[in-house]
C-alpha cells in the first residue's frame, strides 16, 4: 500500500514539526503548513490524501478551511484538531464534511489510524 499523504495546517510550528516528525517514524509522507492560506496553495500545487487542520488558527481557520476543500477538493477529506473542545465546533466540523475532530493532545497512533482510515473513506 501506498504510504498516506498528509497536510498538516496548525499555526503552532512546534507542534506541525513534531507531527511530522512523528507521522514519518510511522510512514505516513507529509507536509507541514502554519496557515489555512499557505494550505489552501498546498492543496493546488500538490496531492494529499487527508488534511489535518488546527480549528483555532489566525486569519483562516480550521473550519473555513473545511469549508472551503469540501467545496473545491471533496475527494481530499479534513481530520480536525483543536486544543479546545467546543460541541459548536464539533458539530460545524461536522456539517462542513470533516471526517473527524480530535482533541488535543492526541495519542500519536490513535491519530495515525483515524489518517488512514480517512485516507481509505472508512470510519475509524
Amino acid at each position: 500500500m501506498e504510504p498516506v499523504r498528509v497536510l498538516i495546517v496548525d499555526d503552532e510550528h512546534e507542534l506541525v514539526s513534531a507531527l511530522e516528525e512523528r507521522l514519518a517514524l510511522r510512514g505516513f509522507v507529509t507536509r507541514g503548513v502554519t496557515d489555512g492560506a499557505a494550505a489552501l496553495e498546498c492543496l493546488r500545487t500538490t496531492t494529499f490524501d487527508v488534511v489535518l487542520a488546527d480549528v483555532k488558527m489566525p486569519g483562516i481557520g480550521g473550519l473555513d478551511l473545511a469549508r472551503t476543500i469540501n467545496a473545491e477538493r471533496p475527494d481530499v477529506p479534513v481530520v480536525l484538531l483543536t486544543g479546545a473542545s467546543s460541541p459548536q465546533d464539533a458539530a460545524s466540523g461536522s456539517t462542513l464534511g470533516a471526517f473527524d475532530y480530535l482533541v488535543k493532545p492526541v495519542k500519536i497512533d490513535d491519530l495515525a489510524r483515524v489518517l488512514c482510515a480517512a485516507a481509505r473513506r472508512e470510519q475509524p
